[in-house]
């Protein structure tokens, strides 16, 4: 058993992996937050990430970590976008665009490669003195 404590309140919790490290309080408080936020974009396509984080009480950070994770997305007219962590270009989800995305791909699957199969290497049995063991001193 891992017990931290809640980054948010300082609290003790048991940590089970994965995900942020808050309690089951705070969890549950980010959960009502986000969807908050996501009720606020529905009824407000055109807002900016300050206005949602003024309106909603959450800070931009917290709203750019929602969308790399890809629980918060949005149209091409929007004026939200967050960098591309490859090469800098505004993405509206995600953590990379698709040229990053298939460069990775294709960066991954070159390296995988397929397995090559080892030859066993061929002795040469010359029955002479020079094939007998030798010790060094």
């Amino acid at each position: 058993m891992d017990v931290r404590n809640c980054r948010a309140c300082g609290r003790l919790f048991n940590y089970y992996g994965g995900g942020y490290m808050l309690c089951q309080a705070c969890t549950e408080e980010l959960d009502k937050k986000f969807a908050e936020v996501k009720k606020y974009i529905r009824d407000n396509p055109k807002a900016t990430m300050p206005q949602i984080s003024e309106e909603n009480d959450v800070t931009i950070a917290q709203i750019e970590r929602w969308i790399r994770e890809e629980r918060l997305t949005f149209a091409d007219d929007s004026p939200i976008g967050i960098e591309c962590e490859g090469c800098g270009v505004t993405i509206k989800s995600g953590r990379f665009c698709d040229n990053c995305k298939s460069s990775l791909q294709n960066t991954l699957s070159s390296a995988y490669g397929r397995p090559q199969i080892n030859k066993p290497v061929e002795r040469r049995n010359t029955g002479s003195s020079s094939a007998k063991m030798r010790f060094l001193e």
